[in-house]
C-alpha cells in the first residue's frame, strides 16, 4: 500500500500510487480515462497525474460495475454533477437512488426468469412452442413451424 505523507495531502498523484491506493490496475485507470470517466493530465516531466479526489471516482465506478451499471450509465451519471466534480453524499444519494430504480428492474426481471426457468427444466429443450423463455406468449407459431430462431 502506498502511504501519502501529511504535508503530501494537496499534491497530485500518480497513475501508479491511484492503481495501488485504489486495487485497480493501471490499465484499467487509463481505459476509464479514455472512456470520460476519470481525468487526468501530463506533468512537466511526462508523467500522468491525477487529482486526489479520482479515488472517490474510482471507487464509485466500481461500487456501480458491481451492480451491474453499465460504464456509459456511470460516464453520464458522473458528467450530470456539476463542473465534473466528484461525487459528495447528497450526489451520492441522487446516484445512488438513480441507479436503485434500474437494479429494482432488473431484479424483477432477474426474478421472472428464474421462476420461468423451473418450467423448462422439465423438458429440457428450449424448443417447444410455449417455451416461456425462448418464446413467450407462442409469438414465433406466426413465423411458421421449424427452427426460425435459428436461421
Amino acid at each position: 500500500m502506498v502511504r501519502i505523507a501529511p504535508e503530501d495531502h494537496g499534491r497530485s498523484l500518480s497513475v501508479g500510487e491511484v492503481a495501488a491506493r485504489s486495487g485497480v490496475a493501471v490499465s484499467t485507470l487509463h481505459f476509464y480515462e479514455a472512456k470520460g470517466l476519470i481525468r487526468g493530465w501530463r506533468s512537466s516531466g511526462n508523467q500522468r497525474r491525477y487529482a486526489r479526489d479520482v479515488l472517490r471516482r474510482v471507487a464509485i465506478i466500481k461500487v456501480a460495475q458491481r451492480t451491474g451499471i453499465p460504464l456509459a450509465d456511470i460516464r453520464d451519471a458522473l458528467a450530470s454533477l456539476p463542473d465534473g466534480r466528484t461525487p459528495n453524499a447528497a450526489d451520492w444519494r441522487g446516484l445512488s437512488e438513480r441507479w436503485r430504480e434500474d437494479l429494482d428492474r432488473r431484479i424483477a426481471l432477474l426474478t421472472d426468469l428464474r421462476d420461468k426457468l423451473d418450467g423448462c427444466i422439465g423438458c429440457g429443450c428450449l424448443s417447444v412452442s410455449a417455451c416461456p423463455l425462448r418464446n413467450p406468449g407462442d409469438v414465433l407459431s406466426e413465423s411458421g413451424s421449424g427452427p426460425v430462431l435459428l436461421g
